[in-house]
């Protein structure tokens, strides 16, 4: 995979529009745009990570980072308390649609189990 732009990154810069909840210089987090939830947040690195496969061994404070900003996301929907489900997916068997890293913070309704076993 290369680090070329993607429309996440199009978002970060603001030249696409998005319903952005949080951005610093590390991170940013914005509504989905076809949520499957009530809450349902996408929090993305403001670096291009093409999939979780090319994260670095310099990304891990990145990596860590973006789970306290779900988890203060979580707290501000109100749905910290109930429960919520992160999930990123990898690859196309793991249903990546777009290839820039991105962690999906859903919630705000009981998810059932996530695989049917």
């Amino acid at each position: 995979m290369s680090n070329e732009e993607t429309l996440f990154s199009k978002i970060v810069k603001g030249e696409i529009p998005a319903d952005i909840l949080f951005q610093d210089d590390r991170v940013t987090a914005f509504r989905d745009i076809n949520p499957q939830a009530p809450t349902h947040i996408l929090i993305i690195p403001n670096k291009i990570i093409p999939t979780v496969n090319d994260i670095g061994e310099t990304d891990e404070a990145l990596i860590g980072y973006m789970f306290i900003v779900a988890r203060n996301l979580a707290k501000e929907e109100g749905i910290a308390e109930d429960g919520y489900r992160l999930l990123i997916n990898c690859g196309s068997h793991g249903h990546q649609e777009v290839y820039h890293l991105h962690m999906h913070l859903v919630g705000g309704r009981p998810l059932g189990r996530m695989l049917k076993g």
